[in-house]
């Protein structure tokens, strides 16, 4: 398996802790230069991984409509 097939496996949640893991790492300078290079490249992985997950999340987000009495009547895309 690929690391890209892995990350795209990964929910949001492992994502996010991964990603906050290598920029903790890149920013402490331990990592030698050709580490730190693919970990930057599994980083851009990560936080593409991230934007998708979280696009797909808004685009699910419904906006309930409802009547002059309270009732629900249908619903709306989410808008920002």
């Amino acid at each position: 398996m690929s690391d890209t097939d892995e990350i795209a496996a990964l929910d949001f949640e492992t994502a996010l802790q991964r990603l906050e893991s290598i920029v903790r790492q890149l920013e402490s300078g331990d990592a030698p230069l050709e580490q730190a290079i693919d970990l930057y490249a599994e980083a851009q992985k990560l936080k593409a991984h991230c934007a998708g997950k979280l696009s797909a999340a808004e685009a699910r987000i419904a906006q309930l409509q409802l009547d002059s009495e309270g009732r629900p009547t249908g619903e709306a895309p989410f808008q920002q």
